[in-house]
């Protein structure tokens, strides 16, 4: 059976999203990435054959992938009225679920209608407004992030500079002659660039060496250590007098005077101006993320306003006709550590009327037409129903990504940078990991005599009819898990085609 491009695309790529989650094969394949709570292969790519997934059957000897982890039990329902609307099964198998115990999650709601309906322009007009609202709040954080991109910028070139005076600074702390001048030839070099006018001024130390009488002055002035006061300066000055002109030992101790001001100066004004920066950060960021969470309903609004491409591609979706699809899913739990869960998804192709209701409320659709009820029953433990709703939001987000994504990738790339400052806005410091001692190793008397052939005592670890146990009373417990989804499935499809008077036995 053949498939189109969009289809085998749609199926390949969920395909792969139920392996990144889990829902696999073959576990040798593949390793769960910590980080990121996704499974990843241990080769090149994800081979969503690999995946877990039921196979539907169209006719004996065709056979298509849902998308949907296999499950322990299907039970469908087909059923098109045209005289009633079908909303109302929906509210039939979510109250018969709650009856029973179980807690409802709703994982997807999608519309799609033909373009020329009266619900298509209905729908636009609620959509242009969110699409308003959405691009304000892009283009608002948009232009935000641009800042936070400056601020980063400006405080790594500040931690720059004052790593130079930082390790100048702890070298004032040794004798005067062990001190290094590293960052002290760095910061003058800085001094007479920016501030003096480097060799166009005839008054800085380049500047003066032009005259035969001041050569000496620059190699003086790079050369001198860093000093903690005005003492120590005078005093590196008497030690020079005997070898130099004190014609250049006067402007020596002056430039060098003057440069100590300035770094003094300018090292409490980059504290100063870090200080700032990094409280500026924290809250220009915490408005970004305000920003942005004010932007996700809208996106997701906007999302479920957008009609599914999908939908809008199906050949049962025609633009004359009033019609329209609506995909529904919701996940039922009932237990822990072993749960029964009940996935029930609604294909919904109806024609939708706008009716008023009662007088002065606004006009809403009406869907009357056909419906496809799909009651999977599954035995889960609670971290896979947790893998299988973050396989819907990150579904959901693909989704969204177009719209998004620029926004998120930005935020994604600065993100390292920026909680480094934002632990320094915080007070707190990185800290090398450092790591933990070993217990010094004790041998016994046996152990010194015949170490070659006597090895170290092993950890007793759990033998392998434990973990056997272990993973069989845990399947046992899923099995019995799975048994309660499809008594519930099972109850849910015969009594719902008895109450709307279907064949049933």
């Amino acid at each position: 059976m053949s498939f189109s491009k969009e289809d085998q695309s749609i199926i390949r790529d969920r395909s792969q999203l139920l392996v990144q989650h889990g829902f696999i094969k073959n576990q040798g394949k593949y390793f769960l990435n910590k980080n990121t709570k996704l499974y990843e292969p241990y080769g090149k790519e994800i081979d969503g054959q690999d995946a877990n997934e039921e196979i539907l059957e169209i006719f004996p000897g065709n056979y298509k992938p849902t998308g949907f982890p296999k499950s322990a039990k299907t039970q469908r329902i087909l059923w098109e009225n045209y005289d009633m609307s079908i909303e109302e099964p929906y509210y039939w198998i979510l109250d018969v679920l709650r009856d029973n115990g179980f807690q409802v999650h709703k994982l997807e709601d999608s519309f799609a209608a033909a373009e020329n309906s009266a619900v298509f322009g209905h729908t636009q007009q609620r959509l242009g407004a969110q699409q308003d609202r959405v691009s304000q709040l892009l283009a608002t954080s948009g232009k935000m992030i641009k800042e936070l991109f400056q601020m980063l910028r400006e405080l790594r070139i500040l931690d720059e500079r004052l790593a130079y005076y930082n390790e100048a600074e702890e070298h004032t702390k040794k004798p005067l002659e062990k001190r290094g001048r590293a960052s002290e030839i760095t910061l003058k070099g800085i001094f007479v660039d920016l501030v003096q006018g480097g060799g166009k001024s005839p008054g800085s130390v380049y500047g003066m060496s032009s005259s035969l009488e001041y050569i000496t002055l620059p190699d003086l002035f790079f050369d001198a250590p860093p000093f903690a006061t005005a003492e120590e300066l005078e005093e590196h000055i008497k030690k020079l007098g005997s070898d130099f002109n004190q014609n250049v030992l006067r402007v020596l101790i002056r430039h060098l005077r003057q440069y100590m001001e300035w770094k003094k100066a300018t090292y409490k004004e980059h504290q100063n101006r870090k200080d700032f920066l990094l409280k500026y950060l924290a809250q220009h960021f915490e408005i970004i993320k305000m920003y942005l969470q004010w932007l996700k309903p809208y996106l997701r609004n906007s999302g479920k306003l957008s009609f599914k491409d999908k939908n809008m591609d199906s050949p049962d979706l025609i633009s004359a006709f009033e019609g329209s699809m609506t995909d529904i899913e919701i996940l039922g739990t009932k237990g822990k550590g072993a749960c029964s869960v009940v996935l029930a998804t609604f294909n919904y192709k109806t024609r939708a009327e706008l009716k008023t209701q009662a007088e002065g409320y606004n006009r809403g659709p009406v869907h009357i037409g056909r419906v496809d009820i799909s009651l999977r029953a599954y035995g889960w433990t609670e971290d896979q129903v947790e893998q299988y709703k973050r396989l819907k939001d990150r579904e959901t987000m693909l989704y969204l990504g177009a719209v998004a994504g620029p926004v998120l990738n930005s935020m994604d790339e600065i993100q390292p940078l920026l909680d480094k400052y934002l632990n320094e806005a915080k007070g707190i410091k990185e800290t090398e990991k450092k790591e933990k001692p070993t217990a010094p190793n004790k041998k016994s008397l046996a152990q010194k005599m015949f170490g070659d052939f006597i090895g170290p005592k092993k950890k007793p670890t759990p033998s392998a009819k434990f973990l056997r146990a272990e993973e069989e009373k845990q399947k046992a417990a899923l099995k019995g898990a799975a048994f309660g989804a499809i008594i519930t499935i099972w109850n849910s499809h015969h009594n719902f085609k008895k109450s709307h008077r279907m064949t049933a036995w």
